[in-house]
């Protein structure tokens, strides 16, 4: 079986020998990334900040057999692969948590490069089988009532939805810009991100940190709003014992901790211009003077910015320094508002149901059009923060093994007024009558398509054409399965 895309292999141990032996066995795999973590807490953080596909567990780093990685990986990222791994002697100590987490294998050290290889590209295949066969009986199920679930039409650039790190999309502005931020993952070069609250800033930040050259180092974030100058200065570059009442101990501070890692700034709008002097003096030279002490120190830090005003019109009115700004904008990225993009809107949807259906242990299907017609009306302020609050809550409300209805929604979706066919509207907007026909044509072969389930023989028939014709307009448009 092919596995399309990036996976990655989260690895827990402190054991130099398996952690030597996992590198062994995947470095030929261009399509592996192997991340390693010394113990839970680390590996936690990994698992909320990336898409993680199999997580590599070594028994010997957990200390409790009830409450460890594996066992909340279970709940909070039931779609992960779970492998345990432990010492010969420890097997009846480990068992409890094998058996708590539904670890999909358990084997023991040591473990040879190849088998380390073999164990890895196996439980994906089967991963993906699992997961291939829960969306073919979730489709099933729904096809049999189309009353309340009508089909909804596959209106992403890809024929899905792609996602970077916890980034989910399906819209072309949207692909543009992660083109854009991969860009800037793989060079050193300060990033500027702007965007209204609640659009993925913050995630958007670290999903560049973890497909850059600083992924093996930590990230940390700051938000810079509403702090005194003495506060975050100390917060950022650290303060020594009585340079304050209540220093009482020293501080290392972010840019320090972080030493060849990367900072997220958020709110970097809000900080004052004493403190610009501060930040732009770190940007030039890499200088850390920790509050109260006489030292300079230097760390190799990464800035990562994000504002949710723009900082160029903020330095044209005199309010952020024009200096700064430039050595902020290494890279520019600008993350459009979910009112500008709702073909996003479904995919977010989905992705949302899944990911809240299995915290709460709840079975829901799916959502019907005229809830999803609702979602898609909407003018969210608060963007996709305020959707996947709304999704949670729907989750808890909707039936067990049922669908997310209107009645489930929030009290503000009631009074929407729904376009008949936003869909189609979408389509139509913009182009020459050729081209408009042409994108048309091409939506309407995607949704029988869909429809039959790739089944050309039949999609043809209902579309009028010959297999011959069909094959011709597959070719043409570029489309294909899945």
């Amino acid at each position: 079986m092919h596995l399309a895309g990036e996976l990655t292999i989260l690895v827990v141990s402190r054991d130099d020998a398996l952690i030597s032996a996992a590198r062994a066995g995947l470095k030929e795999r261009a399509d592996y990334r192997l991340v390693i973590a010394e113990d839970g807490k680390p590996a936690q953080e990994r698992l909320n900040d990336i898409e993680v596909h199999l997580l590599l567990c070594d028994l010997d780093t957990v200390d409790d057999a009830q409450d460890n990685i594996l066992t909340r990986a279970r709940v909070s990222h039931p779609g992960v692969c779970r492998i345990a791994v432990s010492s010969q002697n420890r097997d009846e100590a480990d068992s409890e948590a094998v058996r708590r987490s539904a670890a999909y294998l358990y084997l023991f050290k040591p473990l040879t490069p190849h088998q380390i290889a073999l164990m890895v590209k196996r439980s994906l295949e089967m991963n993906e089988l699992s997961r291939r066969h829960r969306l073919l009986s979730r489709e099933l199920k729904i096809s049999v009532d189309d009353q309340i679930f009508e089909e909804r039409v596959d209106m992403s650039v890809k024929g899905g939805y792609s996602q970077f790190e916890k980034l989910v999309y399906a819209s072309a502005k949207m692909a543009d810009l992660i083109v854009e931020a991969r860009k800037a993952a793989v060079t050193d070069l300060p990033v500027l991100i702007e965007g209204d609250t609640g659009t993925g800033k913050e995630l958007l930040a670290r999903a560049i940190h973890f497909n850059s050259t600083r992924v093996d180092s930590p990230i940390h974030v700051q938000n810079c709003g509403g702090m005194l100058d003495s506060t975050l200065h100390s917060e950022l570059f650290g303060h020594v014992r009585g340079a304050y009442t209540g220093a009482t101990a020293d501080r290392l501070g972010l840019f320090r901790a972080a030493d060849g890692g990367t900072v997220f700034l958020d709110e970097i709008s809000d900080v004052s211009p004493s403190f610009q002097v501060s930040l732009l003096r770190f940007l030039q030279n890499g200088e850390v003077k920790p509050l109260g002490s006489d030292k300079l120190l230097h760390a190799n830090v990464r800035i990562i910015a994000a504002s949710n005003r723009p900082l160029l019109e903020m330095v044209e009115k005199g309010e952020f320094r024009r200096d700064l700004y430039y050595r902020l904008k290494g890279f520019s990225l600008s993350i459009p508002a979910l009112r500008d993009r709702r073909e996003d809107i479904p995919v977010l949807t989905d992705f949302f149901i899944e990911k809240y259906a299995g915290v709460v242990g709840r079975r829901v299907i799916g959502i019907t059009q005229s809830a999803l017609d609702r979602l898609q009306a909407h003018q969210y302020p608060g963007n996709v923060r305020e959707l996947e609050s709304e999704i949670r809550r729907a989750v808890a409300l909707a039936e067990n093994g049922g669908y997310i209805t209107e009645r489930n929604l929030s009290a503000v979706f009631d009074n929407l007024v729904v376009a008949p066919d936003v869909g189609q509207q979408a389509e139509m907007e913009g182009g020459t009558l050729k081209e408009m026909v042409e994108r048309l044509e091409q939506r309407v072969v995607v949704g029988a398509l869909t429809r039959f389930r790739w089944n050309q023989s039949k999609t043809a028939d209902a579309l009028g054409l010959s297999r011959v014709g069909l094959a011709n307009k597959i070719k043409r448009y570029g489309l294909h399965d899945g």
